[in-house]
């Protein structure tokens, strides 16, 4: 395995356009920080984020992860660059003439999808913990390592999200094409839920109980929107009469869901390349 990872990440680093990209993600990600640093008075309004609690310990694990999801994106160019290159400069032909074999190949780069993820979410971890510890109000140990399983929810997450993106790029063959194709599953999949929704069950919520099943929609569903949970959102809606009490725990049933994804866009990556005449 070690082998095999190794070569991947040589790839990518020897990449200028993958290495700069996994450099801003990770630059990016560090920015986080700078939410604390956001605050302006408007006459008697003071709005001062880290003043309202978004990091503290416990909700800090729920912020975070919620916010460092959003910048997937870039290590899913990554990522779906990193096959689209196989095929553009010949390298897969390559390493199979030199003796990899193509479930060998398909690991390797799954292997690259987990350390990219882990890397992400040992680097949220670390950083959220640093943030915590400077501003939260409670800081007993009990507290700071609640709700940790917002960290496992965004592991798996990143994981599932770029073997997606691995599966597409096999599929596809051209990055700009995968990931065009990504934007148009990610509106099929609202179009469906809206189906659902107006459709074929207008009077239950049978739609969102099918729509979990959906590899973007379930993948969405493990970390929700944790603005509600903030006190000042809380006592916004209760003066405009909007309930804002909800689940903000993590759903493991999901998290089975994303799994399940996981292992069938890896397995039908494995497929496609197995069959597919190089």
């Amino acid at each position: 395995m070690k082998r095999l990872l190794s070569i991947e990440l040589q790839k990518i680093w020897m990449n200028k356009a993958s290495r700069i990209l996994t450099l801003i993600y990770f630059i990016l990600l560090s920015f986080i920080a700078l939410i604390a640093a956001i605050k302006f008075d408007i006459g008697p309004f003071k709005f001062h984020l880290a003043e309202m609690g978004i990091f503290n310990f416990p909700f800090i694990w729920h912020f975070n992860t919620f916010v460092a999801a959003w910048l997937k994106f870039f290590l899913a160019i990554v990522i779906v660059s990193m096959m689209a290159n196989e095929y553009s400069y010949g390298t897969l032909k390559q390493n199979l003439i030199d003796g990899l074999s193509k479930k060998e190949f398909i690991l390797s780069k799954f292997l690259t999808v987990v350390l990219f993820s882990l890397c992400s979410t040992v680097f949220v971890f670390i950083m959220s913990l640093i943030l915590g510890l400077t501003f939260s109000s409670y800081t007993e140990i009990d507290v700071i390592f609640m709700d940790l399983d917002y960290l496992l929810a965004f592991f798996i997450k990143l994981v599932g999200f770029f073997s997606f993106c691995l599966f597409l790029g096999i599929f596809v063959k051209r990055s700009a094409f995968a990931l065009g194709f990504l934007l148009v599953w990610s509106i099929f999949e609202g179009m469906m839920r809206a189906f659902l929704a107006f459709k074929v069950f207008p009077n239950s919520n049978t739609d969102l109980y099918v729509a979990q099943f959906f590899p973007l929609e379930a993948m969405s569903n493990l970390i929700v929107n944790p603005a509600p949970r903030l006190s000042v959102v809380k006592n916004i809606g209760k003066q405009i009469g909007i309930e804002t009490d909800s689940a903000y725990s993590v759903d493991y049933l999901a998290c089975f869901i994303v799994l399940i994804w996981t292992f069938l866009f890896i397995y039908f990556s494995y497929k496609l390349l197995k069959n597919r005449d190089l």
